[in-house]
């Protein structure tokens, strides 16, 4: 098995998604595992691929690819399968990841299991496994032909580090002129503090049962406090009161910190969806009915206008004793 990780960058930092990827595809010791680092001026990234166990980097470097838009991926990576004869090519799940997936399957003519939380060799045949019935049951997946792609939630893995270094090669750029049709007007870049809530270990999330928008600020400084991020559930965001960036479910992100605190949230599956790989779960909610206190690790019922903060004025006392 010869496999392809498109390694995914933001700035001057490979996304650790993508990264946790190709640590997952290193660990399964089924035969050689690239990674392929698009964009421009990226090469110094093919180092950092080679710590998480790429033996080999393919960097594409060029000045038309520095807007992260698809089809030129897309160029690049059907290339590289092409030319280097790749049977498997992994992603991780973000907008731009689904894009190219997606852009890479029609290319190529081959089959894409999305939404996978993890990949095992069984008995040399790679199987995909993929939540289904809202995440109640997790099936086998398989491919019929190669080449085999495959389209991974974020959280599912951690990057895990082996120390190792990889050859790099350069890659000569041809884009399809479809490819250049788009140009990237503007780029926003969103100003927080602190970690995403993608890469935070700890995550403090908002629900309607804070009451209102202006009660977020209880959440912020308890994650203030705490040194993480800040989450919202899907009501919260559709109703105006948070931005969609810090949405976590099914339809938002998949966020797997040490520690998850959901204030006023009642635990919907499709919310459950995006947090369930929590190391622990803390949950407080005055409903003791609460679909949350089922999954939870501890569950503290109460009114969060009360207890958060209280929790609050405790951790920032700890931390200055």
């Amino acid at each position: 098995m010869n496999t392809l990780v498109f390694l995914e960058h933001h700035g001057n930092e490979l996304l650790k998604p993508s990264v946790a990827v190709l640590s997952k595809a290193a660990s399964l010791g089924g035969g050689d595992v690239a990674g392929a680092v698009i964009g421009k001026d990226v090469r110094a990234l093919a180092d950092e691929a080679g710590k998480f166990g790429a033996s080999r980097v393919y960097v594409a470097d060029d000045a038309e690819l520095e807007a992260p838009l698809p089809q030129p991926r897309v160029d690049v990576l059907a290339q590289l399968v092409r030319d280097t004869g790749f049977d498997t090519v992994l992603l991780a799940n973000s907008v731009l990841g689904a894009d190219v997936a997606a852009g890479l399957s029609a290319r190529l003519d081959a089959g894409l299991n999305w939404d996978l939380t993890d990949i095992v060799l069984d008995d040399g045949k790679l199987v995909g496994k993929r939540p289904a019935l809202q995440d109640s049951i997790y099936v086998d997946v398989g491919w019929t032909a190669k080449p085999r792609l495959a389209l991974f939630r974020q959280g599912s893995f951690d990057p895990t580090a082996t120390g190792g270094s990889a050859e790099v090669e350069d890659v000569t750029v041809q884009l399809e002129d479809f490819s250049t049709g788009a140009r990237m007007v503007e780029q926003a870049h969103e100003e927080s503090e602190g970690p995403s809530i993608e890469d935070a270990d700890i995550v403090v999330a908002g629900g309607r049962g804070l009451g209102g928008p202006e009660n977020f600020t209880l959440v912020e400084e308890l994650a203030k406090a705490l040194g993480g991020a800040v989450g919202a559930t899907r009501a919260v965001v559709d109703a105006g009161w948070y931005p969609y960036s810090t949405q976590v479910g099914q339809t938002g992100k998949t966020v797997a910190p040490k520690l998850y605190i959901a204030c006023g949230i009642s635990g919907a599956i499709q919310h459950k969806v995006g947090m369930q790989a929590s190391g622990v779960i803390v949950a407080i909610n005055k409903d003791p009915n609460a679909p949350i206190f089922e999954f939870s690790d501890l569950g503290v019922v109460g009114d969060v206008h009360e207890i958060v903060p209280k929790l609050t004025q405790l951790v920032t006392q700890r931390k200055s004793s």
